[in-house]
């Protein structure tokens, strides 16, 4: 999901440097309210547990995109089932670039050989367009407007003045998570000035732990399961501020151009997976003098042993402190 969030600002600039270009996008259906209101952009589901399955399936979703007049392909997944349907584009005479995930630098920023930026993620996008022939260059306005709040989300938020604040505490692996009891301190920290909306994000696995919070902290509420993933992104784009692991939620949010603090644990910024045109300072990182070996993995997977409590080095006193630097701001 954070991928795909994250190609949101070069498709934009796309449509903004070439406004007679159509694009289409071909991903997984629960994906498709991240397009929505874009011009030109269209979307194609690929039903890759269904009638596309498989190599056979491959080539048949080739046939059916055969059918929109396609010009070019960018590959921006380069995964096995890409790589497959690219290879059936080159057949039909397609020119098909793909991204360069520069798995060699990423490998030797983790084994600390070589502790450096990289490119980014939204850099390695739009060198796929690039080599397409379309001339992409990244600017912070390339990002989505503002979606205007439904009824339902309006009801579920109220009507009081105060800021709001996402907060999502979960990602794919434990070494990217912050510790439940300094998230809980933080959540704690900010109920108690009584001038934040806090709202919990997280999926069905998490309902309990956020339906606690929730239950122990006033101005704090649960948007687990209430809301179709089209909704929370109603909700993501009104946001004052997300506070979020290295984790697709701050993509998400940093799509809509919103303000968003990321905690890191052995993952790094360095890996080109920061969030789109968020300040370097947004990024609270565990303590690399102390955990000399960080990062220790790009995707939050890999640790040497000593290395499980990374993020107890980041105090929920700098997390509270950060948040309120940035959204009053």
């Amino acid at each position: 999901m954070g991928d795909v969030a994250m190609t949101i600002p070069v498709i934009n600039a796309m449509i903004r440097s070439y406004p007679n270009v159509k694009i289409t996008i071909v991903s997984r259906a629960f994906l498709k309210p991240i397009f929505h209101n874009i011009p030109n952009v269209s979307f194609v589901t690929a039903d890759v547990k269904g009638k596309h399955k498989g190599i056979f399936g491959l080539y048949k979703l080739y046939k059916e995109l055969k059918t929109l007049q396609i010009d070019v392909v960018a590959d921006l997944h380069n995964v096995l089932r890409s790589k497959i349907l690219g290879f059936f584009f080159k057949l039909g005479g397609y020119k098909v670039c793909k991204i360069d995930k520069g798995r060699a630098e990423k490998k030797a920023l983790t084994q600390n050989r070589n502790f450096k930026q990289l490119k980014t993620t939204h850099e390695r996008y739009a060198d796929v367009f690039n080599k397409l022939g379309y001339n992409v260059t990244l600017t912070k306005e390339d990002v989505l407007p503002q979606l205007q709040l439904t009824k339902k989300v309006g009801v579920f938020i109220g009507e009081d003045q105060k800021k709001w604040i996402g907060i999502a505490p979960f990602a794919a692996f434990a070494g990217k998570t912050y510790p439940a009891t300094q998230m809980e301190a933080v959540i704690s920290k900010l109920s108690k000035t009584n001038q934040y909306k806090i709202i919990l994000f997280g999926g069905p696995a998490e309902k309990k732990q956020l339906a606690s919070w929730q239950n122990n902290y006033e101005h704090v509420i649960n948007c687990a399961g209430v809301f179709s993933f089209e909704e929370e992104l109603i909700l993501i784009a009104n946001l004052d501020i997300m506070l979020s692991m290295d984790s697709g939620n701050a993509h998400l949010a940093a799509m809509y151009g919103k303000k968003v603090v990321t905690i890191w644990g052995i993952t790094h910024p360095y890996a080109g997976f920061y969030p789109f045109g968020q300040p370097p300072e947004n990024a609270l990182l565990a303590d690399k003098e102390q955990y000399p070996l960080l990062p220790t993995s790009i995707y939050g997977n890999k640790y040497p042993e000593g290395y499980e409590n990374v993020m107890q080095t980041i105090t929920p006193q700098a997390v509270f402190d950060k948040i309120v630097e940035v959204i009053d701001e």
